[in-house]
């Protein structure tokens, strides 16, 4: 565990470095937040609300879609991994005295965590105190706070399990083009990135509710939101733990299965 903790630090410091990047992906996520908005605002037109999801808690989603976007996007990916499998450079992974599933998650996890310190703060400060119907509104509570720090913490671990087994397809595939956009396409959708989830039809809602996409950021959006209550919020966050122990399990299967059967130049 030592060497871990000492990975996520050397990591985070590093990744903590790319401020220009940060700065460009905060005036990039800012106005698309903005544009987000404003196209469901005109949604909504004169309601109040859809399938529950009130027009302030739709904005206040958005907001924190943008702000914690490192934390739920599948499409952010590690060059370096994939250079390292298609090369057969992994070998000089295998030689190191760690588990290779846990060296490579940690890598994965520090830099979103980094990226999300630069990037959230800017975001949330100005979307509080933009004019009004645009501005993010506080929790409900800090009851509610606390739930959706703790669930979005937990998303963030599921969606870097999830994000792994982009790395160890391309053991068999050897290309990560295909996974990428897999992955991608269906976890932006899943997760409530291109439509909020309570504005599905019942049958798709019904559908996403069974896969661990949503889980990532619907859950601890609308947690923060009001919109999910705390006996609720508390029922997902068990799921959430549920989630992490199957996925890790599974990730760590698949990653010995590979390791196994990997042959670097014919040997």
């Amino acid at each position: 565990m030592k060497w871990y903790i000492t990975l996520l630090k050397l990591r985070l410091n590093q990744g903590l470095q790319y401020r220009s990047a940060a700065i460009a992906g905060v005036a990039t996520q800012f106005f698309w937040g903005i544009i987000s908005i404003m196209i469901f605002i005109a949604f909504y037109g004169d309601a109040t609300e859809v399938n529950g999801f009130t027009k302030a808690q739709m904005i206040t989603y958005i907001w924190l879609q943008q702000a914690f976007l490192v934390f739920i996007a599948l499409w952010l990916r590690d060059n370096e991994l994939f250079e390292l499998i298609s090369s057969g450079n992994i070998a000089y992974e295998m030689c190191r005295p760690l588990n290779i599933y846990g060296f490579w998650y940690v890598k994965l996890l520090s830099a979103r965590l980094a990226s999300a310190i630069l990037r959230c703060f800017p975001i949330l400060l100005v979307a509080f105190f933009i004019p009004s119907p645009y501005a993010l509104t506080p929790p409900d509570s800090v009851l509610s706070l606390g739930l959706f720090v703790l669930s979005l913490v937990l998303g963030l671990f599921i969606n870097v399990a999830i994000s792994m087994f982009i790395y160890i397809s391309v053991f068999i595939t050897l290309s990560p083009t295909g996974s990428l956009l897999i992955f991608s396409v269906l976890g932006e959708f899943l997760s409530g990135l291109i439509l909020p989830i309570p504005l599905m039809p019942t049958w798709l809602r019904n559908i996403v509710m069974f896969l661990p996409f949503r889980y990532t950021g619907d859950l601890p959006f609308r947690i923060y939101s009001g919109n999910i209550a705390s006996f609720e919020a508390l029922a997902g966050i068990l799921i959430q733990l549920i989630w992490i122990i199957v996925l890790l399990s599974l990730g760590q299967l698949l990653m010995n299965k590979s390791l196994k059967h990997l042959t670097v130049q014919g040997g």
